[in-house]
């Protein structure tokens, strides 16, 4: 192992605790608060936040989607520069924080902003940025990842900058209270899949970073078997802290990461709509299938010290079956049917994506090709 780690992201973590924000952005700060629909309105979360920044300049930019397009976001960055802003509070989930992430840096940038998810500018500075979380999932309150739309072309893209790591992030479980059923149940699969990420590669005896990643799994395994507990705070605040934790960098440090899941599942997310989190459980299963030579050491460790699984010659397929199992007990599922009736299409389709991207070599090894891409669309489209 060797790596560098900081995470500066100061957490506000409890009920409560977004009365936080009232000093944690300095009063001469000229704030826009970003948020997705009127949920906030209605759960008393925009209250908490206007009560928060009496006595600050502020003002506010609504409509940030699921899967936030570029399209959207631009008008918010005209509005940055056109007043002046020189603080961002991202309220809402795993894409109104990624949005922001997106509006602080082209802020910052006098081109197109969409420069940045393909590569043309490399982000240098940003606005500064805290996050007010009320959908965990993804982990983007506290690190430098965000994921972008492009409506027009179809195209979902990420970047990475340790200038839009937000400054701090308020995680109040009573946030998630109105949440629907869909939602929470969407948290615990994509926190699960961020883990498998930076876990289900090759063994190399980091013994921190392995055990960490493990207790998180089994975190999540009981959350989605005591799913029925989901209006209770305690499931509320060990599912925002356990998603949160999935993916600050912590578990990653000085390992192989895999992510073909995620490139892989973003085309289908962008082609056809299918949530983030239900476009990962899809595509996994396969994958891990495709690949389990590769990553059969970590998948038999999982089976032993997640599911409590005996040693066996198949321990490693047994894992691959419990792992399915469990988002099926979710009732989420492992196979894309919003395609359509034409498979091959859609496969066609996904492939050309793929490549037009550049995500010809994917996973820990870089041993996933557009042929074994293919091999794993057939097995996950029905």
């Amino acid at each position: 192992m060797k790596f560098s780690y900081s995470n500066p992201t100061k957490i506000h973590f409890g009920q409560g605790q977004i009365s936080q924000i009232s000093t944690a952005i300095p009063s001469t700060s000229k704030v826009l608060v970003i948020y997705g629909g009127g949920s906030i309105k209605n759960n008393g979360v925009y209250d908490q936040v206007a009560q928060a920044l009496e006595g600050h300049q502020w003002q506010e930019f609504s409509g940030v989607e699921p899967n936030p397009t570029v399209e959207t976001l631009d008008k918010a960055v005209s509005l940055v520069k056109a007043q002046g802003i020189d603080y961002i509070v991202a309220v809402g989930g795993g894409s109104v924080i990624d949005g922001s992430k997106y509006v602080a840096a082209a802020a910052h940038y006098e081109g197109d902003g969409w420069d940045i998810l393909i590569g043309k500018h490399k982000v240098t500075s940003a606005v500064d940025l805290g996050a007010i979380l009320t959908l965990p999932a993804t982990g983007s309150e506290s690190n430098q990842g965000a994921v972008i739309t492009k409506k027009a072309t179809q195209d979902k893209l990420s970047f990475l900058s340790p200038c839009v790591q937000p400054k701090f992030a308020v995680l109040d479980p009573d946030s998630m209270k109105t949440l629907p059923e869909r939602q929470l149940i969407n948290g615990v699969v994509d926190a699960w899949v961020h883990v498998c990420e930076q876990y289900l590669t090759l063994p190399v005896g980091a013994m921190v970073q392995d055990g960490y990643a493990e207790t998180l799994l089994k975190n999540l395994k009981t959350l989605g078997e005591q799913f029925q507990q989901r209006d209770s705070d305690q499931w509320r605040a060990n599912l925002m802290w356990s998603a949160n934790q999935a993916l600050n960098g912590l578990i990653g440090t000085g390992v192989p990461q895999d992510w073909a899941t995620h490139m892989i599942g973003h085309e289908l997310t962008a082609q056809w709509g299918v949530d983030h989190a239900r476009s990962l459980a899809i595509i996994q299963p396969s994958l891990l299938r495709n690949q389990i030579e590769a990553k059969r050491g970590k998948l038999q460790q999982m089976g032993k010290n997640v599911f409590g699984l005996a040693e066996s010659d198949d321990l490693a397929e047994q894992t691959i079956a419990h792992i399915e199992a469990f988002y099926q007990s979710l009732n989420v599922p492992t196979q894309l049917t919003e395609h359509g009736d034409d498979k091959q299409g859609a496969i066609t389709i996904v492939l050309k994506q793929l490549e037009s991207h550049g995500l010809v070599a994917l996973g820990e090894s870089q041993s996933i090709t557009l042929i074994e891409s293919k091999q794993i669309l057939e097995s996950a489209i029905q």
